[in-house]
């Protein structure tokens, strides 16, 4: 398993994102598969889970059921099964990890851990032209967090260079999140996710935002839905240690 950490060193705060290797999943779902919701053989995906657990030390994982809405949840405590129709977590609790996963949609962790308040959002297309970034943050905000104190990293995604879309999709994605709307690298009318949060982000007053430049499309040490169709989900994790 390879994990990549924007939090290297001891700190207040811990983010985590995961790549596609070293876990235990067969093709096409090969290795480190963490969705178990993509046909893969749940016994691997809840090996792939422990072994995750284990090596950052976790005891509490809490998962989402994305449906690509806006929807926020708070969490207060450890959840036996996965939050139901969310695409947003926050928590102002210690030890209580929060996952995103994904598969070419933007997984954005924030935290402030200033006032104590970490999040995890899962920023797909429709997520993010709908405000489930916005959303968060204001969430954030009503628990005590303040936009000078909150630090994000947006993890590998689907790059605007290889994003395409019909010209139709790409002006109504950038009606709703301005500066969104690019062109590939064919030319063509294309989607830039990350630069359509960035810029939100910043009219929002949270300004220490890091992006991570892979493209899961491009980058076959990550799954990919557009690349692949059939396969597994990688995972972003925040959590106050």
């Amino acid at each position: 398993m390879s994990l990549s950490s924007a939090n290297e060193a001891p700190r207040p705060v811990r983010m985590v994102f995961t790549s596609r290797a070293g876990g235990v999943s067969s093709s096409p779902y090969d290795s480190f598969n963490l969705g178990d919701h993509v046909g893969d053989d749940p016994a691997d995906v809840a090996a792939n889970r422990g072994r995750l657990a284990r090596i950052l030390d976790l005891e509490h994982l809490v998962w989402m059921e994305q449906i690509h809405s806006n929807t926020v949840t708070v969490v207060d405590g450890p959840q036996e099964e996965p939050v139901e129709a969310t695409d947003a977590l926050v928590t102002t609790q210690r030890a209580l990890a929060l996952v995103v996963q994904v598969a070419d949609c933007v997984p954005v962790l924030l935290a402030d851990h200033v006032h104590g308040v970490v999040a995890a959002a899962h920023a797909g297309r429709m997520g993010a032209r709908n405000g489930i970034v916005r959303r968060t943050v204001e969430t954030m905000l009503e628990l005590g967090a303040t936009p000078d104190a909150i630090q994000v990293v947006l993890g590998p995604a689907a790059s605007g260079r290889h994003y395409e879309v019909p010209a139709e999709m790409a002006a109504d994605v950038e009606k709703h999140l301005p500066g969104s709307r690019t062109r590939t690298e064919q030319g063509t009318p294309g989607i830039d996710v990350r630069a359509g949060l960035v810029r939100q982000l910043m009219g929002l007053g949270v300004t220490n935002i890091e992006a991570d430049p892979r493209c899961t499309i491009e980058d076959e040490s990550f799954f990919s839905y557009r690349r692949e169709g059939t396969t597994g989900r990688q995972a972003g994790l925040v959590w106050l240690p």
